[in-house]
């Protein structure tokens, strides 16, 4: 969803008010001595991934005032006034919204795979709806704010064909999703058992699974443990020797990820540790900082300090 027609205007107008230092600073006056909602616009970099919605976003709580100064400095933009481009800008700006919020809950430390494909199930049900809706002879754009307040301030423009565009480009995404997430139908029923052992139906699970499966179904302690304990909790305090498929499969689904934090967290701390000032780092003592700096493991300190006879070999 790309909207070409909307993001170089957009771009090109950002990138003219904060290029130049004089510009910058006569737009933030501007916005200072009428009192505007925001003190500046924000640039887009296709690099982070949360800053094209917050760039159209920004520019479309502005989009007046940007009109005003540009239209003072001589270089207006008459996409301002379209109230077709607008509303593509609306819509652009609500989908983006949508996404930012899926791309934020995605990320973060310790998801586990069945929470993850928790959200794109969920996001994906969202653009169905979302999709319905627009698609009605009356569209609905409750979820829209942005296109419903264009829609509003232009009642006499007629921009039924681009509501039935936008519902085209939903589907457009569903099928993206859906292609791009199909791996996870594959394993879905193995999701299902990891994240909620206690709901399935044991003939529906694995052969090796479903004896082990009985038992921990029928223990009312393992039941209550499983409501209260994060699942990485739960699955550790089971007894080995009693359900070893399982935690064997737990590690399995456990070991399963769905972004690469730890990758980008680690390359990070290797950057900054790794740098010109330091080139008698050897290997190994970058590969020890590195495990030190991303492990979640504590040491226990007051151990090691007493099984030494001296806290320093010089000493």
């Amino acid at each position: 969803m790309k909207y070409d027609n909307v993001m170089k205007p957009v771009i090109k107008t950002i990138n003219y008010i904060r290029s130049k230092a004089l510009c910058h600073r006569q737009f933030q006056q501007f916005l200072l001595d009428i009192q505007a909602e925001y003190g500046d616009v924000l640039y887009h970099t296709d690099v982070r991934w949360l800053s094209r919605g917050s760039a159209l976003q920004r520019f479309f709580s502005l989009r007046e005032e940007i009109g005003q100064f540009l239209t003072k400095k001589g270089q207006p933009m008459p996409q301002l006034n379209d109230p077709v481009w607008l509303a593509d800008l609306g819509f652009l700006v609500d989908i983006t919204r949508h996404l930012n919020a899926l791309n934020t809950s995605l990320q973060g430390q310790n998801a586990v795979v069945s929470q993850l494909y928790s959200h794109i199930k969920a996001f994906r049900t969202k653009l169905l709806l979302f999709q319905r809706h627009l698609s009605q002879a009356q569209p609905n754009t409750a979820h829209f704010p942005s296109l419903q307040v264009i829609v509003t301030s232009f009642p006499q423009i007629n921009i039924s064909a681009q509501m039935t565009k936008y519902a085209a480009d939903i589907s457009s995404l569903v099928e993206e999703f859906q292609q791009r997430f199909r791996d996870f139908a594959a394993i879905e029923k193995e999701i299902t058992l990891f994240s909620s052992p206690f709901s399935v139906d044991p003939d529906d699970a694995p052969d090796h699974l479903q004896l082990e499966l009985i038992e921990l179904q029928c223990d009312a302690e393992h039941r209550s443990r499983h409501q209260q304990l994060p699942l990485v909790n739960f699955y550790r305090q089971l007894d080995e020797g009693r359900f070893q498929a399982i935690r064997t499969f737990a590690k399995k689904m456990l070991s399963l990820f769905g972004f690469t934090y730890m990758c980008e967290k680690t390359f990070s701390v290797m950057n900054i540790n790794k740098s010109r000032m330091r080139t008698r780092l050897s290997d190994s003592h970058l590969r020890d900082v590195l495990r030190i700096k991303t492990t979640a493991l504590e040491p226990d300190m007051d151990y090691i300090l007493q099984s030494r006879s001296q806290y320093h070999p010089s000493h």
